[in-house]
């Protein structure tokens, strides 16, 4: 294992079981252009119902042209990203926290799994700036009330995997679905060739 590397940074669980820390990556079947394509980072998931944000969709929006004081902690390339087709207006902040960081007394940060955690864009700075390898903004989020998801797992418009910390913020040149999907057993890895417009292939 390679240094300041953790367990969790180099295998992930495959268990289907939707949790903080899944990925929900679209099937090669959902047309939807909203999620096509699109990896799902669960950030909850209970009675009430779930809520992730879609990691792979950069936008065209600087983070210093909105939230100029966060921009020097956002993960190449530092635009905000299309988290989801739910209040677009709002910012979300992820972020993969350094190993080893210490977090158990530090206002604006709540993990959700691993070494990712939730960011209070209202928090300082600074103060997270040491803790954390990159953060990452998203206008919105996707979300299901009850019961909402578990029909569109049924209909297999998702397939269900575990994370990887560095998901959350991976480079916008990586094809994050192809990658995702590469890494999980056969026949599943098979699908990460699937053409992205197959009525051209």
């Amino acid at each position: 294992m390679a240094h300041g590397e953790e367990p969790e940074d180099r295998t992930a669980s495959t268990e289907p079981v939707v949790r903080p820390g899944s990925l929900l990556v679209s099937s090669t079947d959902l047309g939807e252009p909203a999620f096509r394509r699109t990896v799902i980072y669960v950030i909850e998931h209970n009675d009430a119902g779930s809520l992730g944000v879609v990691i792979n969709r950069p936008s065209e929006t600087a983070v210093h042209d909105v939230l100029p004081q966060w921009s020097a902690l956002a993960a190449p390339p530092a635009a905000l990203f299309v988290g989801g087709p739910v209040k677009r207006a709002a910012a979300l902040c992820l972020a993969t926290l350094r190993t080893g960081a210490q977090t158990a007394d530090v206002a604006g940060l709540r993990r959700v799994h691993g070494r990712v955690v939730m960011v209070d864009l209202d928090s300082n700075p600074a103060v997270i700036a040491p803790l954390v390898e990159g953060v990452r903004i998203f206008a919105g989020y996707s979300g299901w009330t009850d019961g909402q998801l578990d029909s569109e797992l049924h209909r297999e418009d998702w397939i269900v995997v575990s994370a990887l910390a560095a998901d959350v913020v991976a480079p916008a040149r990586i094809d994050v679905w192809a990658q995702v999907l590469r890494r999980q057993p056969l026949p599943l890895a098979l699908l990460a060739t699937h053409p992205i417009d197959v009525e051209r292939n």
